[in-house]
């Protein structure tokens, strides 16, 4: 059986970086050789991309360009990717990239002007998932509860504060959560307890995008399920993180190792099915394709709203996406020819 040519691009000139190169290491030790050539791509901070022949620890330990790298060309007249050596084969693309200029329609954008084939959700998808202000609009159009929400941008903040920290007075009762519009696992987000606390926490959101939204502090559970799929997609069972802190930030979710993980997650049968059927349609409103893990909250008397959509989520060893799906009864190498095969489709 002859090999498919795979390229598997990580790390990217993201605030979400590190997780990538975890994620990497994960899906490339994963994959099954039998089937696939392996051509691993490494973008670093920079943006450069570079052919890399090394072992998969030193992407983990981004050691990586320290071995045996050669530079990645693209072209965008549609024939693909090239090293020095000439053009480099491949039937498609697994980009394990998370955050900005990776998930948020660019790279894909880039991907589609080289002619390549790629693994999860195109442009507009890519682009309005990882918009957090227009998921939310999306979401109400479609009958899906969200939370209270404010959407400021930067030239707002910047010339009119008085009139935003009124906005926000009238609008929410402190704590508020204040996060970037377009970043994910949790970077620029912070708890804002009071009015003092607000101005700084806009400010470091704004960074990452020059917008940011403002949301109601909610006492909930975390739900996440996992959405597999094209034009038939499948929702996994319902998964909980309790994370043992103020929020699932960053820090917690990648460098404390405080939360706990519950799957199935404890609500009802009942709500976990409205929960999954919410996120399948989410999934399909945003025109997604190939995986997405989508996110909500479920209050104590099982109130469901939406928190957000991923479309590429991260594959730590303590990520959601992948421990579900292998909860519904798949490998992870399972999970790999099926997300390829979606590409392929």
């Amino acid at each position: 059986m002859k090999k498919t040519e795979l390229c598997v691009l990580f790390g990217g000139r993201s605030s979400e970086y590190e997780v990538s190169l975890s994620s990497a290491c994960n899906v490339l030790s994963a994959i099954d050789g039998e089937k696939y050539n392996v051509h691993k791509i490494g973008i670093d901070k920079e943006g450069n991309w570079y052919l890399y022949k090394g072992d998969n620890a030193s992407i983990k330990n981004d050691t990586w360009k320290m071995g045996d790298i050669t530079p990645v060309s693209v072209s965008l007249c549609g024939e693909g990717f090239f090293t020095p050596d000439g053009k480099l084969p491949c039937n498609v693309v697994l980009p394990v990239l998370h955050g900005e200029f990776c998930e948020d329609g660019r790279l894909q954008g880039l991907l589609d002007t080289c002619g390549i084939k790629y693994v999860g959700c195109g442009v507009t998808a890519s682009d309005a998932s990882m918009n957090k202000y227009l998921t939310k609009l999306v979401a109400e159009n479609w009958g899906v509860p969200v939370t209270k929400y404010l959407h400021i941008r930067q030239r707002r903040f910047l010339r009119h504060k008085a009139e935003v920290f009124e906005d926000v007075k009238n609008k929410f009762t402190y704590p508020v959560f204040v996060k970037p519009v377009s970043a994910g696992s949790s970077v620029g987000a912070s708890k804002v307890n009071d009015e003092s606390e607000l101005e700084k926490a806009l400010a470091e959101a704004i960074k990452y995008g020059g917008e940011a939204l403002i949301e109601e502090y909610i006492t909930a559970k975390e739900i996440e399920v996992a959405v597999f799929g094209n034009d038939d997609p499948t929702a996994s069972v319902c998964g909980e993180i309790n994370p043992g802190a103020e929020f699932y930030d960053y820090e917690t979710k990648y460098k404390n190792d405080t939360a706990s993980y519950y799957i199935p997650s404890r609500i009802s049968d009942k709500c976990a099915n409205a929960v999954r059927e919410y996120a399948l349609r989410i999934f399909r409103a945003l025109g997604c394709r190939g995986l997405s893990r989508v996110d909500f909250f479920v209050d104590k008397d099982e109130n469901i709203v939406f928190n957000e959509i991923n479309t590429f989520p991260g594959f730590t060893n303590i990520s959601m996406y992948p421990s579900l799906m292998k909860n519904s009864g798949m490998t992870d190498s399972e999970i790999i020819d099926g997300l390829i095969k979606f590409a392929l489709e």
